[in-house]
């Protein structure tokens, strides 16, 4: 069965459901079809008013919302309900601003008149995670329901009660049958999914792994794509850092979420001057975190999302520290039910060591000692990734001179703050492509059509 409830603080089967079958398949994507070809018509505002009804609809039931996260993948409450708000909110800016965004933009040819006008370009295939199971549905459907395409999305396994309460979302709002639609579907089924001549359009979060096998499947049909994948994003602390400042955010950034963020600080590369009084507060800082019912308000650290997740980052400690990594912290499960693992520490990490390059998706951080603000860029350069990074000064403007020599999709200066609907979120490299929030989100899937009006001789 591919999509179960099963709550990873006791490990208990909430719930299980069938994937849909050939007939089913074919009736909810004929209606994403149909209804494409009334909403395209459909006004902005009358767009509108069905997202922002979404938006306030998530906002009144967060804590109902919340809950079903947290019993699902295991986030703490309070970072739920956080989750929830925040998509409340990207609903509220697209159903405000999408209008603004897709209005015809003047152009100035040497000769007569000219505009590019945004369209709808049909129904749009999302394949979305589970440690996002709202924010993640959020930021599709604001933008890509606003512009007038229709979605069907296929969620993670692990979260299906999280993809049927956002579906419900939707339909309590008033939007009509077909406009956002829920597909418990298998892998393999995706592939069927993009070939589908009905598919405009595929966006997806989660794993490199799945990134490239979906990509190359939308190539082969040549539909356009975006893609957010992993990321290992460096958190540069040069010598002049307020660590009193820093340290609390180098928390929050390994371990918001239990670790479990594409977008999450994973490489902590710190300037030698301070690298010791660093480590020293931020290893004190996480060994403070206790493990707890993530319903519990009180807890400050939760599970991970699944058994499996906690097998396989354990396998990746092990296996750093048999090539050679130093474990300063960590390194082991938590000796109670549920998908627990200690807040962990690697250091010593050669570049010929699998941890130098891997992704670690949970409570792992990776510490560098470097001489220096050259070495530090250098560093957070050689990687796979191109996701996020963050550098820590008390000089803005020599913060913001690092932050522009990072190869990377973002950069955050003295805060890793992204919870914001204006910002655009994507990265380069093994991270992926295409932008999602922001104006740029939801110019991924219009088409810009050039029109031009000219009164020019005949061709010879």
């Amino acid at each position: 069965m591919t999509y179960q409830s099963l709550s990873p603080f006791d490990g208990k089967l909430i719930k299980g459901f069938d994937d849909i079958n050939a007939s089913e398949y074919e009736a909810k994507l004929a209606a994403a079809q149909t209804c494409y070809e009334s909403w395209r018509h459909t006004s902005y505002a009358d767009r509108a008013v069905i997202i922002a009804k979404a938006a306030k609809l998530l906002h009144e039931q967060a804590d109902v919302f919340a809950r079903i996260m947290t019993q699902e993948m295991g986030k703490r409450i309070g970072e739920a309900r956080g989750e929830v708000e925040f998509s409340s909110r990207i609903l509220a800016y697209y159903a405000k601003n999408a209008e603004r965004f897709l209005a015809p933009v003047k152009l100035h040819p040497t000769v007569g008149e000219a505009h590019m006008e945004s369209s709808p370009i049909g129904v749009i295939f999302g394949v979305e995670p589970w440690n996002f199971p709202y924010y993640q549905l959020a930021r599709i459907a604001g933008p890509h329901l606003m512009a007038g395409n229709t979605l069907v999305v296929k969620h993670a396994g692990i979260v299906p009660q999280c993809a049927l309460a956002f579906e419900k979302l939707l339909l309590d709002a008033g939007a009509p049958v077909g406009l956002y639609t829920n597909l418990f579907i298998s892998h393999e089924q995706s592939d069927k999914v993009v070939d589908d001549p009905r598919i405009k359009g595929v966006c997806l979060t989660g794993s490199v792994a799945a990134g490239r096998s979906i990509a190359a499947r939308a190539g082969k049909n040549l539909k356009v794509s975006s893609m957010e994948l992993g990321g290992s994003d460096a958190f540069i602390v040069l010598e002049d850092a307020d660590l009193d400042l820093t340290i609390p955010w180098a928390v929050w950034g390994r371990m918001y979420n239990t670790g479990q963020t594409c977008c999450a600080a994973k490489r902590f590369i710190v300037v030698d001057k301070v690298a010791d009084a660093f480590l020293e507060r931020f290893q004190a800082a996480l060994t403070a975190l206790k493990a707890g019912d993530p319903l519990d308000e009180k807890t400050t650290l939760g599970p991970l999302s699944s058994e499996a997740a906690l097998v396989q980052l354990l396998k990746q400690v092990d296996l750093a520290v048999a090539k050679g990594a130093r474990l300063v912290m960590g390194g082991k499960r938590i000796d109670r039910p549920g998908s627990y693992m200690q807040p962990s520490i690697l250091t010593d990490i050669k570049p010929d060591n699998p941890a130098f390059r891997d992704e670690f998706f949970g409570p792992v951080a990776l510490f560098f000692r470097v001489k220096d603000e050259a070495a530090a860029i250098a560093l957070a350069n050689d990687s796979d990734f191109g996701l996020g990074g963050s550098v820590w000064t008390r000089d803005v403007a020599r913060g913001q001179q690092v932050a522009s020599k990072v190869e990377t999709g973002m950069m955050f200066i003295n805060n890793i703050d992204w919870s914001d609907a204006e910002l655009p979120f994507g990265g380069i490299k093994d991270s992926g492509y295409g932008r999602e929030l922001g104006d740029m989100g939801i110019q991924q899937f219009v088409n810009k059509k050039l029109v031009r009006t000219a009164t020019m001789h005949a061709p010879a």
